[in-house]
């Protein structure tokens, strides 16, 4: 599907932390919100980061790990497991519209905010769409490793060993929509397994339910990211643009108050 007709920039991949992303993301959806230009945008989580998904116990993280292994730690928005987004190994999108201008069933609007996303894997050689059918669970505070979904979770490789490339996620206020994913350019089973107190499978169990692209096309991270990014911006219309110091400082604030706070990370919903 087309993406909705309006005012979009395109905001380049740039590195910053976990909680910093989290509020750029909530403030691009504040800016499409109320008139100002809609964004589609790649971004880097430096450093490492586990985002937990928004209902996901605590107690599901090992912590020292953690510490030890220099990895952030923060919670999204967005429900599901854990996923450990490695410095390297990972590439993000968002993508912030209005909420009138999108469909308003859930799956109708997942479709057209991947449509891009399937365009992208296309472009560099992969063969990726929605899994054809759930798999099981392996381990339900990973998000990789949970039961794997047709509307969202996006599976790639030879017909006989489709795994997981790419997750999708998305939360609807009253005024926005905002979509962000996770597509895996490289694994490092042991650091994903890392993040997580006691996983019931070890590394080559873990590769065998996700795939980097780096397996699968002889292309660097950087030409990935940007015909990513130049996917986003044909498929939108997109000028490249930026963020203005306002939504810079307002994202900072955002940080500091949410996605760092211990309430938000520590802390499961319901028991706040």
């Amino acid at each position: 599907m087309d993406a909705p007709d309006g005012d979009w920039r395109l905001i380049r991949e740039e590195a910053r932390s976990g909680p910093m992303q989290m509020a750029l993301d909530e403030v691009a959806a504040d800016t499409a919100a109320e008139g100002g230009p809609w964004t589609v945008r790649v971004y880097r989580w430096d450093p490492s980061c586990l985002t937990m998904g928004y209902r996901q116990d605590p107690g599901t993280v090992d912590w020292e790990w953690c510490e030890a292994n220099g990895v952030d730690v923060t919670r999204r928005q967005t429900g599901g497991g854990g996923i450990y987004h490695d410095v390297v190994g990972d590439i993000a999108y968002s993508i912030a519209v209005p909420a009138d201008v999108v469909p308003g069933e859930l799956l109708e609007c997942y479709h057209q905010l991947c449509e891009p996303i399937l365009d992208f894997f296309s472009r560099i050689g992969i063969d990726a769409d929605y899994v054809a059918e759930s798999l099981p669970e392996i381990h339900h505070p990973a998000c990789y490793l949970r039961e794997l979904h047709p509307a969202h979770d996006v599976v790639a490789g030879p017909a006989d060993d489709r795994r997981k490339i790419a997750g999708n996620a998305q939360y609807r206020r009253n005024d926005a929509v905002i979509q962000h994913g996770s597509l895996t350019f490289s694994v490092d089973a042991e650091r994903h397994l890392g993040v997580f107190d006691d996983p019931p499978i070890g590394p080559d169990g873990f590769r065998d339910r996700v795939v980097g692209m780096d397996e699968l096309v002889d292309l660097d991270r950087a030409e990935v990211v940007e015909t990513l990014e130049e996917t986003l911006a044909e498929w939108a219309s997109a000028a490249e643009g930026s963020w203005t110091e306002a939504e810079l400082s307002r994202a900072r604030e955002r940080a500091d108050e949410k996605y760092r706070s211990d309430s938000w990370v520590h802390e499961q919903p319901g028991s706040r």
